[in-house]
């Protein structure tokens, strides 16, 4: 089978190599259309081809602004040129689409027995420019199929979106293992800036503002005993956050790759994911994949990790409920192991890519045979 898998913005690397390793370790033929990650390097593919077909030159330009303008002008005609080599595939299948106002106009046409089918890693976008969360909606009919992480994220794109249910398929996001068998590099881009005897608690990733950081630092008031690391790009101004943390609070504020990674991940005692808002979280099968204990907002899919053993779930945006989880696992690393057991037998089971990949090509199959 000739899977195209294609996201033109490249958003998240580690999952687009983790299900393209998946699937042609499950016997697909598959190729990655996509473009340069502006950040770093991206794992090599493996077993699986990668063509960077989108946005060409546009990682070159290094002012953000002046790039995302190189990429606005250069998305109608890559979505063009991958149109013409759709031809080929058996199955397509994109992971993210960026300019909704446009994307479904520019789709590979559907056929029978060439399935479109789509991802929704995020359910609608979120802090999104006007007019995008409706043209995301319409999006969603252009495809024989949309894949939801959580069963939460197929509720609302039935209930809330009118998407068809019989279009609606859950497939869960996979532990990011390839990262965890990385070693820790010594030099200043393999470990954090800094080291610590106590516990950590680490909130990893991006900074935006649904992610609940300012929550974070109003619960960490009065945690004493261990240190909390924010860490990651800044997409937002966080002069205030860090005029407000309290000094056992560390930032690291920029994006952090691949080859540094681990270091935090294996230094963490606690990741906590403190968001207002989310469907699933690539950080949360990070410290999976790392066997790290998780404390998570009741936001999305976060539930249904938690039934693993692997969490605890607070009210989002509860910052006394954050407060008073964080101080009692803090104080009971008993606790703590059993939970990162739990976490690294989920990341074994149902979040492994093989089962995801099984899962995936099942459903590739059956819209075949549609």
């Amino acid at each position: 089978m000739r899977v195209h898998l294609v996201d033109p913005s490249a958003y998240t690397p580690p999952y687009d190599h983790a299900l393209a390793a998946g699937l042609a370790s499950a016997g697909a033929e598959v190729e990655l259309f996509t473009s340069r990650f502006a950040y770093g390097p991206v794992p090599a593919p493996a077993g699986y081809r990668r063509e960077e077909l989108f946005y060409r030159g546009a990682a070159r330009v290094g002012n953000a602004r002046a790039r995302r303008l190189v990429k606005l002008a250069g998305h109608v005609p890559g979505m063009l040129r991958y149109r013409a080599r759709a031809a080929a595939a058996d199955v397509v299948h994109f992971q993210w689409l960026t300019v909704q106002h446009l994307d479904g106009a520019l789709l590979p046409s559907r056929r029978r027995g060439r399935p479109l089918l789509l991802t929704a890693h995020d359910i609608l976008p979120r802090e999104a420019r006007p007019g995008q969360r409706a043209a995301q909606r319409r999006l969603y009919r252009r495809f024989d199929a949309v894949i939801a992480h959580s069963e939460h994220g197929r509720s609302r794109l039935v209930e809330d979106l009118g998407v068809e249910p019989e279009r609606v398929h859950v497939i869960p996001h996979g532990v990011f293992a390839h990262l965890a068998e990385q070693p820790v590099t010594d030099g200043p881009l393999g470990r954090p800036p800094f080291t610590s005897e106590l516990p950590v608690v680490l909130c990893f990733g991006l900074m935006r503002p649904y992610k609940g950081i300012d929550v974070l630092l109003d619960a960490w008031r009065g945690i004493e005993g261990a240190e909390l690391w924010i860490a990651g790009m800044p997409r937002m101004d966080i002069a205030a956050l860090r005029a407000a943390a309290p000094p056992n609070v560390r930032f690291v504020a920029r994006f952090i790759g691949d080859a540094e990674l681990p270091a935090y991940f294996r230094a963490a005692s606690l990741v906590v994911l403190p968001y207002r808002e989310i469907d699933q979280s690539g950080v949360l099968f990070t410290a999976l994949a790392f066997g790290r204990p998780l404390l998570l907002s009741d936001v999305g899919g976060f539930p249904e990790v938690a039934a693993t053993g692997a969490a605890r779930i607070v009210p989002a945006g509860d910052p006394a409920a954050l407060h008073g989880a964080l101080a009692s696992l803090l104080a009971d690393p008993a606790e703590l192991r059993k939970m990162s057991e739990r976490a690294l037998l989920a990341g074994e089971g149902e979040y492994s890519w093989p089962a995801i990949a099984d899962r995936t090509l099942a459903l590739y199959e059956r819209l075949r045979a549609a």
